[in-house]
């Protein structure tokens, strides 16, 4: 009797593949800044008065 059952590790290799798949896709080129691009606007300061 192990600690984990095997569907934990199988598990666990399929969600650390998953995401490192993810992270690499979002650090190729400039996919990161039009992603955040489109969901959060540029700041701009307001005119001095």
């Amino acid at each position: 009797m192990g600690l984990f059952k095997a569907d934990f590790y199988r598990f666990f290799t399929i969600g650390f593949a998953v995401g490192a798949l993810l992270i690499g896709m979002t650090m190729e080129g400039d996919v990161g800044s039009q992603i955040a691009s489109g969901m959060v606007p540029s700041a701009e300061a307001q005119a001095a008065q």
